[in-house]
């Protein structure tokens, strides 16, 4: 039985937790580059908690430009073992309105401008993200938003797009009728795939703020609209995010689905021809079947 540590990755209008108890924001130096921000630390009903601004405080990135793997690296050498993504999303469906929450449980990955492994030459390795989110984790999630009165949707495929334009009409229409996604971000991919490579348990919580411009009534997402929505979508989330160290608990069992062994045999790099170099950048997210090796 380990102890539970919790990351919260915040994204836009989420840029902290009140109620952490001895609560500090803290550098984390990280291989792979500087985090986007400090990281907050602190306590909350007695359950380790840690905060992150995916955007920086100010929202001083864009979703290309989130340093995506210091990240998550940063996250795992504060020894955080699972980890919740709170991110604004658009809507492709009716019953999925702006102020409510979806639960993702699938991606659909259309970004191309970002590192999306920790894994490379000289240290090659192949993780499932078949299920890329944890159903224990996204169920606690869904409980604690029902908890405080959020409109949860249980279940949901994300599509991420490069951005940092919206879509176009021909584009969201695809993504809507032919694809069958249910909601579209910024922000989720490469960060799931990294979290799974970092063997963290992850959920997403999107947080609708518009319905795209497929909608007969929304056919120009409006920023101002948007910043309405998403601020009063912001106060939910800390409202959601307070009720989960008590479903969570402090004391944390292995992960039912795999998620904290899903390097198990994921590496293909025979020891001898690996490279040291990577291998020391990888020392957080690896190290656990690095040292098995």
């Amino acid at each position: 039985m380990a102890d539970t540590i919790l990351g919260v990755i915040g994204g836009s209008g989420v840029y902290e937790i009140g109620g952490l108890k001895d609560a500090e924001w803290i550098t984390v130096d990280s291989p792979w580059g500087a985090p986007s921000d400090q990281l907050l630390t602190g306590t909350l009903d007695g359950v380790a908690m840690v905060f992150l601004p995916r955007h920086g405080r100010g929202h001083v990135h864009s979703p290309s430009t989130v340093p995506y793997r210091a990240n998550i690296d940063a996250l795992k050498r504060l020894g955080v073992t699972d980890v919740i993504s709170v991110s604004a999303c658009g809507s492709f469906r009716e019953d999925m309105a702006p102020g409510d929450f979806v639960v993702v449980d699938q991606f659909i990955d259309r970004t191309f401008a970002r590192d999306k492994s920790f894994f490379g030459t000289g240290c090659v390795a192949h993780v499932s993200v078949a299920h890329p989110t944890c159903p224990r984790l996204g169920a606690a999630c869904r409980d604690a938003g029902r908890a405080v009165g959020i409109t949860m949707h249980d279940g949901g495929t994300y599509l991420a797009m490069e951005g940092p334009q919206f879509s176009t009409l021909a584009e969201s229409r695809m993504y809507r009728d032919q694809w069958r996604a249910d909601v579209i971000g910024m922000t989720n991919m490469p960060e799931a795939k990294l979290a799974r490579e970092a063997e963290l348990c992850y959920a997403s919580v999107a947080m609708i703020t518009d319905y795209d411009c497929w909608h007969p009534d929304h056919d120009a997402v409006e920023v101002s609209d948007i910043i309405r929505v998403l601020t009063g979508n912001a106060d939910k989330a800390r409202n959601l995010v307070r009720r989960l160290p008590a479903l969570l608990g402090g004391d944390r069992a292995p992960c039912p689905q795999g998620c904290d062994r899903a390097l198990d045999h994921a590496l293909i790099t025979h020891p001898e021809a690996r490279d040291m170099a990577l291998l020391r950048r990888l020392d957080a997210v690896a190290g656990r079947v690095l040292h098995e090796t």
